[in-house]
């Protein structure tokens, strides 16, 4: 990759549109949920596996889940994607609400 090559993935990196929102991992050799929200969808997934195949996720009972069933029975899964330019200053505290409200809802633990 040249210079000019490696300027335009940076400039298209910075100008990718970040979506925040509500996630799930689903193991499904025993039907075991975790909710958890991440400031952009697009990266927590990538973040979420790579702690898992190092084995250093804090999560114990998901980690456990990991090691015992293996990589091909955790599934990810996008549960709600909310608009950053809409809700503006009360993004977090919305991020919080819905985090709680899926995490009842769906009777699953939370991370």
């Amino acid at each position: 990759m040249d210079k000019t090559q490696r300027k335009a993935a940076l400039a298209d990196y910075r100008e990718r549109k970040v979506e925040p929102g509500i996630y799930a991992l689903r193991c499904m050799a025993t039907g075991e949920l975790w909710v958890g929200r991440a400031p952009d969808l697009s990266t927590i997934s990538n973040r979420l596996f790579f702690s898992l195949r190092q084995g250093g996720l804090r999560h114990r009972a998901l980690q456990a889940a990991w090691d015992r069933h293996g990589a091909d029975n955790i599934v990810f899964e996008v549960l709600e994607v909310l608009d950053p330019e809409k809700l503006g200053l009360g993004l977090d505290r919305i991020m919080k609400d819905r985090h709680a409200d899926w995490s009842e809802r769906l009777n699953a633990t939370r991370i």
